[in-house]
C-alpha cells in the first residue's frame, strides 16, 4: 500500500503538537514545518518538539515578503495589528506549494474551533481554506467532529472517530489530553505573535505611519530600546543595558547617528530618519537623561554619522520626565 504523508504546522504550542501527535497515532507518516517571520520565532522550539514527536521539520524564513500582508491586509486587523486572517492564508498557500512539491496527502492544524476569535471562527476556517485553496484538505484533529469531514476522513485515510471535539478558549480538554499522552514540552500560550502585543503594536503603529518601506532591519530595533518620536521623519532608539547597546551597535546602519556619553556610563543612542539642525541637541539631552548622572549638571554627549569617522560633540542638560513623556512611543 502506498504510505499515507501529511504536513503539520508545528509552532510547538500545545494544540499543534497534540494535533500532530493525533495524526501520528494513526500511523500516518508526518513532516511538520514552521515559519519564521519577524514577529514570531518558534523554530527553535518546534525543532524540540519535533524531535520529541520523533518527525522531521522543514523551516520556511518569510521574511520581508510578509510585510506585504501586513500593510494591507484584506480581512483587516485583530485588536492590534494582527491580520490573523491573511496570515494564516499566506502561510497556508506555501504550505500547499510544499505539500504538492512532497506529494502529500493532507496538511494537519492544531486550529480548535472558537478559540481565536478572528482566526478561528467556523466562517474564519472556510475563507482560510477556501482562499488557500486548500478546501477539503485541512485536517484539524482537535476540532474535527465539530467540522465537516475532510476528503482523508472521507476517504478512510484518518479514523474520525479518534479524533475530538474540543472548542472554544479554555485550555483544560488540551491539558488533560497532554497528561494523557505525557506531553510536557509546548509553549505558554501567552508567548506567540509581537503584532498581538499592545506594546509591541505601538511602536509598529508608528514605524507603519512613518516608513512604509521598513525592512527587517527596522523591525529588529523595534523590540530593543526606548523609543523617541523626535519628529515625523525622526526616531531615536536607546539603549537600557549594556546587551542593549551593543545590539543597537550591531544594527546601526549607514546614515544612522550614533551618540554616547563621553565622561560617563551611559546608554548608546541611535537615530535614523530624516535630520535637522536641532535633532543632535534633543537626542543627546535624551540620552543624557539616562546616563549616570545626577540630572543637575551638563554632559558631553558625542555623536556621529555611520560610517563616518569624525566624532561631534554637544554639552546639554538631561531631558526633563515631561518632555520624554511627549516624544516616548
Amino acid at each position: 500500500m502506498k504510505k499515507i504523508k501529511a504536513i503539520s504546522l508545528l509552532s510547538a504550542g500545545l494544540d499543534s503538537i497534540l494535533a500532530t501527535k493525533l495524526i501520528l497515532d494513526q500511523g500516518i507518516e508526518v513532516e511538520a514545518v514552521n515559519f519564521k517571520t519577524a514577529f514570531s520565532d518558534s523554530v527553535a522550539p518546534s525543532k524540540i518538539a519535533a524531535d520529541k514527536l520523533g518527525i522531521g521539520l522543514k523551516i520556511f524564513n518569510i521574511g520581508e515578503e510578509y510585510f506585504q500582508i501586513l500593510k494591507n491586509p484584506k480581512y483587516g486587523y485583530g485588536s492590534n495589528v494582527n491580520p490573523c486572517l491573511d496570515c494564516r492564508i499566506f502561510i497556508f498557500k506555501k504550505a500547499a506549494r510544499y505539500m504538492k512539491e512532497t506529494k502529500t496527502s493532507f496538511l494537519i492544524t492544531g486550529e480548535v474551533l472558537e478559540e481565536r476569535p478572528m482566526s478561528q471562527r467556523r466562517d474564519a476556517l472556510r475563507i482560510i481554506e477556501r482562499d488557500s485553496k486548500l478546501e477539503g484538505l485541512v485536517l484539524r484533529p482537535l476540532s474535527a467532529k465539530l467540522l465537516e469531514p475532510t476528503i482523508a476522513e472521507k476517504e478512510g485515510l484518518v479514523d474520525r472517530e479518534k479524533l475530538f471535539a474540543i472548542r472554544g478558549r479554555s485550555r483544560k480538554p488540551q491539558i488533560q489530553l497532554a497528561r494523557q499522552f505525557g506531553i510536557d514540552y509546548y509553549l505558554s500560550p501567552a508567548g506567540g505573535c509581537l503584532l498581538t502585543d499592545p506594546g509591541f503594536t505601538n511602536r509598529m503603529r508608528d514605524l507603519m505611519r512613518q516608513n512604509g518601506n521598513f525592512t527587517i532591519n527596522d523591525i529588529e530595533l523595534l523590540k530593543v530600546g526606548r523609543h523617541f518620536r523626535l519628529n515625523p521623519g525622526t526616531k531615536l532608539i536607546v539603549g537600557r543595558n549594556r546587551n542593549e547597546n551593543n545590539r543597537l551597535l550591531n544594527m546601526a546602519k549607514g546614515g544612522d547617528l550614533l551618540f554616547n556619553p563621553t565622561e560617563t556610563a551611559g546608554p548608546v543612542g541611535i537615530v535614523r530618519g530624516e535630520f535637522a539642525k536641532e535633532i543632535p541637541p534633543v537626542a543627546s539631552s535624551i540620552v543624557a537623561r539616562y546616563s549616570d548622572s545626577d540630572g543637575n549638571q551638563r554632559l558631553e554627549i558625542a555623536y556621529k554619522r555611520i560610517p563616518d569617522s569624525t566624532v561631534s560633540s554637544i554639552l546639554v542638560f538631561p531631558a526633563g520626565e515631561e518632555k520624554l513623556q511627549n516624544m516616548r512611543i
